[in-house]
């Protein structure tokens, strides 16, 4: 795996990456809404706080997401799986050696 995953991780993985980006996304407009939801903040309190959010999201978006090759999809999969944007099930689907790296890095329960 030093250079890269399986070809059937990586068709796998290129499945999923829309997936886990529209949910990424999703979790950030939640945020949005509560954010701009909290009526003990002004207005300008809450755009500045939104504003930094999504330049801290964005940077977290891109790397999770912007350019996936083989080479890096390991690293973008332990990041999408901190950030729980798949499902057990989804997760299940690549190859035991796989699913046993990305939980040693990761809290997640996979079994």
């Amino acid at each position: 795996m030093t250079n890269g995953i399986a070809e059937s991780d990586w068709k796998l993985f290129r499945k999923l990456h829309p997936v886990a980006v529209e949910r990424f996304c999703k979790q950030i407009l939640n945020e949005i809404d509560a954010i701009g939801a909290d009526d003990a903040k002004t207005c300008h309190q809450r755009y500045a706080e939104i504003y930094g959010m999504i330049e801290r999201r964005d940077k977290e978006l891109a790397y999770m997401f912007d350019n996936p090759r083989r080479s890096s999809a390991m690293g973008q999969l332990v990041a999408i799986c901190r950030r729980s944007l798949l499902t057990k099930d989804e997760l299940n689907g690549f190859s035991q050696g796989l699913v046993n790296f990305v939980k040693s890095l990761t809290d997640e329960d996979l079994a």
